[in-house]
This record gives C-alpha cells, sequence and structure tokens, in this order.
C-alpha cells in the first residue's frame, strides 16, 4: 500500500476500532484523525462537504479518495490478504456475515452499549427509552445465533479466520457496556478469546 491511509474516527466507536484492528492484522499503516460525535464534530459544512455527505464516521481516506462504511474499508485493506477466503463459497459467506453484522448485530447491540455507556439513561429520549426493550430482545436474538453458529466451528467462516470475525468482533467484545450477558454465551465468548488471542491483535483503546 503506498498511498497514506487516513482514518476518520471516533476512536471509541466498535466500527471504527474493526478499521483499525483489520489494518494491525495486514500491516497497515493508518492515521487518524478524531471527530467528537457528541458534538456534532461529523455534521460541519467542512466534513460534509470534502470527508462524507452522510455526515458518519468511519471513513477511510486512500489518498485523496474516500471510502466510507467501516465494512467497505475493512474489505478494502484485507483484500489479497489471507483474511479473505479463496473459495468463491466463502468469500460470499464472509460477505454475508458482514452485512448481518451491520443489519442484525450492529443496530441492536451497539445501539444498547451507546445508549447505556455514552449517552446514559438519564438522557434517553422517549422514543429511546420506549425502543429499549425490542434492542435488548434483538440483540440477544442476535448473540444466540453467533452462539448456535460457532458451536461447530472455531471461525464465522472456513476453518481459518477472515473479515467477518474481525467486523464482528468490536461490538460483540463490548456488548457487556450495553446490559448483556456474555456468559450465557459460552462459545462466543470462546470464540472472542481466540480472536484475542490472534497476533497483531489490538485492543479498542490502542
Amino acid at each position: 500500500m503506498t498511498e497514506t491511509l487516513i482514518l476518520h474516527e471516533y476512536a471509541l466507536s466498535g466500527n471504527c476500532y474493526k478499521i483499525r484492528l483489520t489494518a494491525a492484522h495486514v500491516g497497515a499503516t493508518l492515521q487518524r484523525r478524531e471527530y467528537d460525535i457528541l458534538q456534532g464534530e461529523t455534521r460541519t459544512a467542512d466534513f460534509l462537504g470534502t470527508v462524507n455527505a452522510n455526515g458518519r464516521i468511519p471513513v477511510l481516506q486512500i489518498g485523496d479518495r474516500f471510502l466510507p462504511e467501516s465494512n467497505a474499508a475493512c474489505f478494502w485493506l484485507a483484500d489479497s490478504s489471507p483474511l479473505i477466503p479463496v473459495d468463491r463459497f466463502d468469500r460470499a459467506d464472509m460477505l454475508r456475515w458482514m452485512n448481518w453484522e451491520q443489519y442484525n448485530h450492529e443496530p441492536n447491540v451497539a445501539t444498547m452499549r451507546f445508549l447505556r455507556a455514552f449517552l446514559f439513561e438519564e438522557n434517553w429520549s422517549p422514543e429511546q427509552r420506549a425502543s429499549v426493550p425490542m434492542r435488548t430482545r434483538n440483540g440477544d436474538a442476535a448473540l444466540a445465533l453467533m452462539d448456535d453458529h460457532l458451536a461447530t466451528r472455531q471461525w464465522f467462516v472456513g476453518k481459518t479466520p477472515t473479515v467477518a470475525d474481525l467486523c464482528l468482533y468490536p461490538y460483540t467484545s463490548t456488548a457487556g457496556e450495553g446490559a448483556f450477558d456474555l456468559t450465557r454465551y459460552p462459545h462466543v465468548s470462546r470464540w472472542l478469546d481466540d480472536v484475542a488471542a490472534l497476533p497483531g491483535h489490538v485492543t479498542i483503546i490502542a
């Protein structure tokens, strides 16, 4: 990788962490630019005009090009590495789990972490408070599905770790901050330990 890589991020975001984690596994060096999402720093005219018109982070800047969406950035970083399966079906299955993470896992598990650990209950809007039972129920369902899948395999796809594992790791490893009890999911807990033991692993606060 010869182009300068800049990660526009909020460091404690799991979506931002997964990009740093993938970069660490492939040996890519990232420059990091921090934005305070709680203060609206991704909603300024400058950010909207130059980084991401959608007003969200993370964004991986590759030279003078900008790639929003965390899983797309992880895929770009890992392309041609052992984290991308060679088998055609396994590659598609990896993308399946990456899409599932964004549409079934993250909206519930990550949102509950944000509400409880960043926004705090006393600041919840009526709409946010009303959504908590549903998000908790759906988050537990996602974790249970993961646990069932991992009961018969070490990794999510194939026999070696892939980008799917790295994309699912951040918000699963921090699920306790959203009041999810990971002891209920022993296979998920074992998998979390296996990911953390991989060479090159970095923590969310690294």
